[in-house]
């Protein structure tokens, strides 16, 4: 099972819109796009990685006009991240793109597919622990 969903990440990988994005921005930008504008540190939180970790990714989105920094309206020592209209286009075109990719591939398969794949979608969310 491990080796067939590395595939199927992989191949999903495949599809991106952006080869010059690293998975840790890509995440990024997953994450920012899900739960809205946060702090550098709330981002490390959800990403599992160390702040200065974080600091660096964003750095780069920042470079590629993906996201932008704002100090927090109360606390100005914060500094809160959010989506720029270039990366909510971009996330949109790689989601497209991906689906796309995904539909192909679910129209090959038999209807008992289908079922046996629908059964395990909340397994296999729940072993990723979403």
């Amino acid at each position: 099972m491990r080796i067939s969903v590395m595939r199927l990440a992989r191949r999903l990988r495949a599809e991106r819109v952006d080869g010059t994005l690293t998975l840790s921005q890509l995440a990024t930008l997953g994450t920012l796009d899900r739960h809205g504008p946060m702090t550098l540190g709330e981002l490390a939180a959800h990403e599992r990685v160390q702040p200065p970790s974080m600091t660096r990714i964003v750095t780069g989105l920042e470079e590629h006009g993906l996201v932008a920094r704002e100090h927090h309206a109360i606390d100005r020592r914060l500094v809160i991240v959010h989506l720029t209209e270039e990366a909510l286009g971009l996330i949109a075109a790689d989601r497209r793109r991906r689906d796309a990719w995904l539909a192909r591939g679910l129209r090959e398969l038999t209807p008992d597919e289908h079922e046996a794949l629908r059964r395990a979608v909340p397994i296999l969310e729940k072993l990723a622990g979403l």
